[in-house]
């Protein structure tokens, strides 16, 4: 029986061979970041208020002129093709069933154009890394925009990529070669192993058809160890500007000085986000500064939040202290990885039920009438002054 989040979890370790689980559960380094985000988010705490007309609850929110069913988009995951064949288009159709927006990672196994032909009227926007050559990033930015991507979204927090034990451990590492280990564990894992077999090796194919045509793994591999290009700074958002004259998001902003220098430079959103602990595993939870940030930029645009995020009621957390929004990464690719595009929709609906059944019990009929009230006041400050000293 699949009731949450950790459910849809099992069903992936059973599924998966142990360096692709890994590969998505796992974080950086002593993974404190990984634990950070569930424990600040499960002792923060909801107040109800009693006696209101639920009679009808509207979850919906508007975003960009856009309406989403739920405060959920699926956040942008690379190596979707690793999990299930065609798991990026999986994914964007199980969104987009779902009423929700879809972000397509630059290192997805799907080229953009036929995520947006299997998905013709869904919400989808585009994740960027700029890599060593900027040309890479260009030609994203301009094909993005003719596949009718509607927001493009700037990583931000990926100057190196983190240090992920596990899979230093497992040995998973482009180009594959793998050992005895590994061999075994694909052989423990039949059903993967063999629709991984009829795909073929999944590629980063957005990024491999313009490293000069060549299609490698080695060339993957040298393109993706560059991750961020890291003389990338904030005067660099005016040469993404000039390509780009959609909403530009910045994704992996945790200080509320950076979230103040994004507003001068013209942004029109951010994801507070820590990567799902993949990256500084010293950096605080999302929600823990959230508060701060959206404080910071005063309404003026809109402010989402990811990592940790796990169930209805968090989502509503978030919401609560005024993002308009969450996105989820590792909930969707539990339900991927579990049942395919059905078990992703399936995920997507479970939280979407979370969500609409805790704002009953709080005597929300709309989010609009949640606010930072909900939180528990004496807790709050606790909570706060706890994150303050660390």
């Amino acid at each position: 029986m699949t009731l949450r989040t950790d459910d849809f979890r099992a069903r992936a370790r059973r599924y998966l061979p142990r360096f692709v689980f890994d590969y998505v559960d796992g974080g950086a380094e002593d993974e404190r970041c990984l634990r950070r985000n569930r424990d600040d988010l499960d002792a923060l705490r909801l107040v109800p208020n009693c006696l209101r007309d639920t009679s009808t609850i509207d979850t919906a929110v508007e975003v960009f002129g856009r309406r989403w069913a739920h405060p959920v988009g699926v956040a942008p995951v690379g190596f979707n093709g690793l999990v299930r064949p065609q798991g990026d288009v999986l994914l964007a159709r199980a969104a987009a069933a779902q009423g929700l927006p879809f972000v397509l990672s630059t290192a997805s196994n799907a080229r953009l154009e036929a995520v947006r032909a299997a998905a013709p009227e869904a919400v989808l926007w585009m994740q960027l890394y700029v890599m060593g050559e900027r040309a890479i990033a260009e030609q994203i930015v301009r094909r993005a925009k003719a596949a009718r991507f509607e927001a493009l979204v700037l990583t931000v927090d990926v100057p190196v990529s983190g240090l992920r034990e596990r899979d230093v451990r497992n040995g998973f590492r482009l180009p594959f070669r793998p050992g005895p280990r590994m061999l075994w564990d694909l052989a423990s894992h039949p059903a993967w192993s063999l629709g991984m077999a009829r795909q073929g090796a999944p590629v980063f194919v957005n990024l491999s058809e313009h490293a000069d045509g060549a299609a490698s793994a080695q060339v993957q591999a040298a393109l993706l160890a560059r991750a961020m290009d890291r003389s990338l700074v904030w005067d660099s958002l005016a040469w993404l500007r000039g390509l780009w004259s959609g909403p530009l998001l910045l994704k992996g902003v945790l200080h509320h000085g950076d979230a103040r220098r994004a507003l001068q430079a013209g942004v029109d959103g951010l994801i507070v986000s820590n990567h799902g602990g993949r990256q500084l595993d010293a950096a605080p939870s999302s929600i823990s500064v959230l508060g701060g940030i959206l404080d910071a930029v005063e309404g003026r645009v809109p402010v989402f939040a990811d990592s940790g995020f796990r169930r209805g009621s968090d989502v509503l957390k978030a919401v609560a202290l005024g993002a308009r929004g969450v996105f989820l990464g590792r909930h969707a690719v539990w339900g991927l990885a579990a049942g395919g595009e059905a078990g992703a929709r399936e995920a997507l609906a479970l939280i979407g039920s979370e969500i609409e059944r805790t704002m009953t019990l709080m005597g929300a009929a709309s989010l609009r009438e949640l606010g930072r009230g909900q939180l528990a006041p004496a807790f709050a400050e606790a909570f706060t002054a706890r994150l303050t000293a660390r």
